[in-house]
């Protein structure tokens, strides 16, 4: 029985996919098998001895010790893309919003006295309805820095609205660049992109090479009286630069998911409280996605949407399974099956991916897996963790 710890609500569509009669789910567990969390933030008290994996239902994992998870053989999953949607229906809601003036109109009629005339009030709409005059999004140019799950869904939306869109994104996936529209501009370089857009909208994770990305120099190069989205993170746009370009009018309006006090009061700024995936359909299909993959990994062994991990599948075949995480040094592989080996164990098939400092691999084996065999694998120098399945057509 697997006991799996949720420390947040997680959809309960999500949560229906363990099947009771192999897993316990709650919020209370001394020694869980995994985690499943949203905005929770972790600290490396909570990874328990018994823990083998932390499922984040959503993109971001900076609530999560990712390193002290690392080195203590515990997978982290994010859910990439399944909140996708979500995010690409707010950044162009919340962009229509703004060139339309909507914010502004809509206070403005709630300003109003309602007890006026039906005559005096149409008058006084008439009259200062130039005042939230907007524009058009079509024939603008939209500039999509990371074209990443969001990033591509939002660039094949304004497509459709007939904006012109680049693209920037030096770390393309081969999935993601498949799924990119072909009439998407590349450019080579992010001092072009923000030289020709209307509008630039942020799409990237916070990194140490994104962090502050947009600031005082970068800012310059942007073309005068553009708009900037970000909902990405909140540190990859530096706050006292952006406010210093929006005063000086380098910048036309910001929009973010992230209030920052700095810019909070700002006329030119549009800021709602962290809504990206805040729908209810996000928020199942985050946790759904989490689900499955904890589901394969405490089940097979299999590892998708990793952030400390590399990508490993192997088929179910016919023999018992055996996972081992271990420091990426030579001379694993040898060590793992010279053990089999000397229990007359034989490797049916066997499948070893590294990711920097650690390796994973995964043995479907001839013969059922005794504790003195695991016992000689776990004691073999650099060995984080070992498993044993008790099938691997299971």
């Amino acid at each position: 029985m697997y006991r799996i710890k949720t420390l947040n609500q997680i959809a309960v569509r999500g949560l229906d996919r363990f099947p009771r009669d192999q897993y316990e789910v709650a919020g209370e567990f001394a020694e869980p098998d995994a985690l499943i969390l949203r905005s929770h933030r972790l600290d490396s008290a909570d990874l328990t001895p018994s823990l083998r994996a932390i499922a984040r239902a959503g993109a971001g994992v900076n609530n999560v010790p990712v390193d002290a998870c690392s080195t203590a053989g515990i997978v982290v999953f994010n859910t990439p893309g399944a909140n996708a949607n979500s995010v690409k229906e707010l950044v162009l809601g919340t962009a229509l919003m703004s060139t339309r003036e909507l914010m502004e109109g809509v206070a403005f009629v709630r300003g109003l006295d309602a007890d006026l005339p039906a005559d005096e009030l149409n008058t006084r709409v008439e009259a200062e309805k130039k005042r939230f005059k907007g524009t058009e999004l079509a024939g603008k140019t939209l500039g999509v820095v990371g074209l990443g799950a969001i990033g591509s869904r939002v660039a094949e939306a304004a497509l459709a609205l007939d904006m012109n869109v680049l693209g920037y994104d030096p770390a393309i996936s081969v999935d993601a660049a498949w799924r990119l529209p072909s009439r998407v501009e590349r450019m080579q370089n992010l001092t072009s992109l923000f030289n020709r857009s209307d509008y630039v909208t942020l799409h990237v994770p916070l990194l140490p090479q994104t962090r502050g990305l947009v600031n005082a120099d970068s800012l310059r190069a942007f073309k005068r009286g553009a708009v900037l989205i970000n909902f990405a993170r909140e540190p990859i746009v530096e706050a006292g630069a952006l406010r210093q370009a929006l005063d000086d009018g380098q910048i036309a309006r910001y929009i973010a998911d992230f209030p920052v006090p700095e810019l909070m009061a700002h006329p030119r700024v549009l800021l709602t409280p962290h809504l990206g995936a805040s729908t209810a359909e996000a928020e199942e299909n985050c946790a759904v996605m989490a689900a499955e993959q904890l589901k394969d990994f405490l089940e097979q062994g299999n590892i998708r949407n990793s952030v400390n991990f590399p990508t490993m599948h192997l088929d179910p075949a016919e023999g018992f399974r055996l996972a081992v995480i271990n420091k990426n040094v030579p001379g694993m592989i040898g060590e793992i099956t010279s053990a089999l080996a000397s229990h007359r164990i034989n490797v049916l098939d066997m499948l070893n991916r590294s990711r920097d400092e650690l390796a994973y691999s995964l043995l479907d084996c001839s013969e059922p897996l005794s504790e003195a065999v695991l016992e000689q694998i776990r004691s073999v120098d650099s060995v984080i963790s070992v498993r044993a399945f008790r099938d691997a057509g299971t």
